[in-house]
């Protein structure tokens, strides 16, 4: 399968051959499900934290007698009955990572990128490169593709700061290397918009991992 390579004026300047192994139109719903299941749990902190009641200070003393007094028998003032007592199956620090073997994640991304090709969100670029850091010129370029106002990630094969600088203040576009693409990135924007070098890439790790 061939796809259309445009340059950033949006100018037609050659066609690309897919990869048959990567772009072979097969979609997995639920190794997607779990890949994005599994980055977001990746991206928790898990530091909440509360005292139970042998960790509040205080409460060394029995507040009262046990018989005689008409009230309730306590025995701490830091009991989870109590305002300011202990909290009784609170949280703790821990850790939600959940893991994921390579072919699985191959698989899951693959699934997306198929996904993606098959509702025509997938755009390859000859090259993204820029003299000079201005959001001015960035913006033209997503207006040259007709993707402005859209939210959209672009991929390239190596960190560009004039790139970098001139996207971040453009709220719906986000600049990440080929190595970094997953699922999730994949699938939370509309468009993917790579560079001719940046696909190959992808293509390369997901094959690799496939192995």
């Amino acid at each position: 399968m061939k796809l259309n390579v445009v340059d950033t004026t949006g100018k037609e300047t050659g066609e690309i051959e897919l990869d048959e192994t990567v772009f072979d139109g097969k979609i997995s719903h639920s190794l997607m499900h779990q890949a994005v299941v599994a980055y977001l749990a990746n991206q928790r902190k898990g530091l909440a934290c509360t005292k139970t009641r042998g960790e509040v200070s205080g409460g060394g003393k029995k507040p009262w007698r046990q018989k005689g007094t008409g009230r309730a028998r306590a025995g701490s003032i830091r009991s989870p009955l109590w305002y300011k007592g202990g909290i009784t199956f609170g949280p703790k620090p821990h850790s939600f990572y959940k893991d994921l073997p390579k072919r699985m994640k191959a698989l899951a991304l693959k699934s997306a990128l198929n996904a993606k090709l098959k509702d025509n969100e997938i755009m390859v670029l000859t090259e993204l490169k820029m003299n000079s850091a201005k959001t001015k010129e960035f913006y033209a370029i997503t207006k040259n593709l007709k993707i402005d106002g859209k939210r959209a990630i672009f991929i390239i094969d190596k960190k560009d700061n004039n790139v970098g600088l001139s996207s971040r203040n453009i709220g719906t576009i986000e600049i990440d290397a080929a190595q970094n693409l997953n699922t999730y990135n994949a699938l939370d924007c509309k468009y993917i918009v790579f560079t001719r070098e940046a696909l190959q890439g992808v293509e390369n790790r997901i094959k690799k991992w496939l192995k």
